[in-house]
Formats: C-alpha cells, sequence, structure tokens
C-alpha cells in the first residue's frame, strides 16, 4: 500500500501539505470540511501536488521537510522545476543570519 505526500491549493491562495494513505479520500475530506484543522475554512482545495512512498515514516518526513520550506519552493516543487527548487534554496538560505 503506497502512502502519499500531497500539497493542496486553498481557496485563500495558501498552501496545505500534508501524508496520508488514502490520496483521493483524504482530498475528499478537506473538501468537504469533515478534517478539521486549516483547511476547513479554506474550502475549496485542489491538489496540486503528490507523491508516494513505500512507507509512511517516509511520507511523513517528506511533509515534515516540505512543510518548512518557502512558497517560493513548493511552488517550483509543484510545477517540476528543479532548478527553481534549487535557487529557492540558495535564496533561503542567504536569508538566515549567521549564529554569531
Amino acid at each position: 500500500m503506497p502512502f502519499w505526500l500531497y500539497i493542496l491549493h486553498c481557496a485563500d491562495g495558501s498552501y496545505y501539505t500534508g501524508h496520508t494513505d488514502n490520496l483521493e479520500l483524504r482530498i475528499a475530506q478537506h473538501d468537504d470540511g469533515t478534517f478539521k484543522g486549516y483547511t476547513e475554512t479554506r474550502k475549496p482545495v485542489k491538489l496540486v501536488y503528490s507523491q508516494d512512498f513505500s512507507s509512511r515514516n517516509d511520507a511523513l518526513a517528506a511533509e515534515m521537510q516540505v512543510k518548512r520550506w518557502s512558497r517560493a519552493k513548493k511552488e517550483a516543487l509543484v510545477r517540476g522545476d528543479l532548478s527553481g527548487l534549487q535557487v529557492a534554496a540558495r535564496k533561503s538560505f542567504r536569508n538566515i543570519d549567521p549564529p554569531f
């Protein structure tokens, strides 16, 4: 059984990232409001990205990683733009103040 990382584009323009073992059901739950939380007041939602994984742990790890990404980096992933991912990653790194 595959596990899925997914990104939704919400009606307010924001993105929601999650993971599940039943992608179709989870998207329906987000869209009809039975999945409580962030997307409940941001309907309708549109699935803009999904990737399958062989384990829940891998899907969850990917979710946690993507949730920390900037909007630009998420949008590059959604577009399938590898060079855009790299540029967004460099921009994010340059904006971090050194710890000293």
